[in-house]
């Protein structure tokens, strides 16, 4: 017998995510007393969160009614923080998109203002969906720095002076609900994911202006003790030729500052290619330009040499690579698969998948989404939405 829990908000997850389709799928789900199903389908019904729709296919006797979520009982921001830019999303239960807008920031201005924008931002995207302040159930947003994730508080980011130990939940006081806040590579992983969820093993690793891993354990993300696990980024690596290259952190060598982002433009334009931006040296290798196709395929292989070590402790079922460095596709590919397979215990890669996210610039606002819903619609959560309903 199934030992699933049957409270009301597992329930509903249950129906959200597809597991479950009928009364009957979640009796069979859960191993829990029909009735006791019933009724709290039933109440979850009386609060707005699923809703009956149609008949399903008979196994003998009446159809099951079928159940489905209420994605429209509400609505969550979802708010995608990077160095130079921010994107804004207002989405429903499902984590569909219902407006969005991006807009250039630079996070080394400080707290105030760029989250001062971000709000500008979110009434902007409210306004374009219908929808006012009193519609928003929760908001997520995903920041480029190490977050404690009890509390909000981005510490100590290296890529985010004056950020350390903000209260970023303060700055949506405006909405009154939960505010979630994690780092966004996290939170991409969570995008990755999607709605249904995963039971896999899985790293997802942001190659931008700086190098991140969310670590995704049988479906849910795995943040460590204090929430700074998979800050692969700041592991010490040897340069190609043997110098010594001073990261953001201050430390030597770390992996972001020999093969990310910043380091892919300072090599570039060491080698005399004409750019200026990081984008530009991806777009170059993109289109076949030697040198660029070099520069990417070896930051690949460094990288690879931190993933191998990864693999052969962690043994994910696969490796998706997001990020805008990511967007150069083959060639970073190329350098990782052959680091990582030469590299990496044979009955550990054997199976191993390494693909590119095909979502990358979605995938943080839709994870900051979900990071939202899921905290809006946990077990606590659910239970109070229900006691309410049954006051009115």
């Amino acid at each position: 017998m199934a030992t699933s829990s049957a409270s009301a908000g597992a329930l509903l997850h249950h129906v959200r995510t597809g597991r479950a389709r009928s009364r009957a799928e979640l009796v069979a789900l859960t191993g829990a007393a029909r009735n006791t199903v019933s009724a709290r389908v039933d109440q979850l019904i009386a609060a707005g969160l699923l809703e009956e729709g149609g008949r399903g296919w008979s196994t003998g006797g009446r159809p099951p009614t079928l159940l489905r979520f209420n994605s429209a009982a509400g609505c969550v921001l979802a708010v995608d923080l990077g160095v130079t830019s921010v994107d804004v999303a207002v989405t429903d239960l499902s984590a569909q998109v219902l407006a969005t807008v991006g807009h250039p920031i630079d996070i080394a201005d400080g707290p105030r203002p760029v989250l001062a924008e971000v709000d500008r931002l979110a009434q902007e995207v409210l306004a374009e969906a219908g929808l006012t302040p009193a519609d928003v159930c929760a908001v997520g947003v995903g920041v480029p720095g190490p977050v404690e994730f009890s509390t909000g508080r981005p510490s100590h980011p290296p890529i985010m002076p004056g950020w350390h130990d903000f209260p970023i939940p303060s700055a949506f006081g405006r909405y009154e609900c939960p505010v979630f806040v994690d780092n966004d590579v996290n939170v991409m992983a969570l995008g990755e994911m999607g709605v249904a969820g995963s039971d896999q093993d899985v790293l997802v690793v942001k190659v931008g202006t700086g190098i991140g891993c969310g670590i995704v354990v049988e479906g849910g993300v795995y943040r460590g003790a204090q929430g700074s696990a998979g800050d692969i980024g700041h592991i010490h690596v040897p340069s190609a030729d043997g110098t010594e290259v001073v990261c953001r952190c201050g430390q030597l060598n770390c992996l972001e500052a020999i093969a990310g982002g910043m380091a892919l433009l300072r090599d570039a334009q060491a080698a005399g290619l004409p750019v200026t931006t990081t984008r530009e040296v991806v777009e170059r290798a993109a289109l076949g330009d030697g040198q660029a196709l070099e520069l990417v395929r070896r930051a690949g292989r460094t990288i690879g040499t931190v993933l191998a070590a990864l693999v052969n402790f962690f043994n994910p079922h696969r490796i998706v690579m997001t990020g805008g460095v990511a967007r150069a596709g083959v060639p970073l590919l190329a350098g990782i698969r052959e680091a990582v397979y030469a590299r990496s215990m044979p009955l550990a890669a054997r199976a191993l998948e390494i693909t590119v996210s095909d979502a990358p610039d979605l995938s943080g606002r839709v994870g900051a989404a979900l990071m939202a819903i899921e905290g809006y619609l946990d077990d606590d959560s659910v239970s109070e939405a229900l006691t309410r309903a049954l006051a009115r």
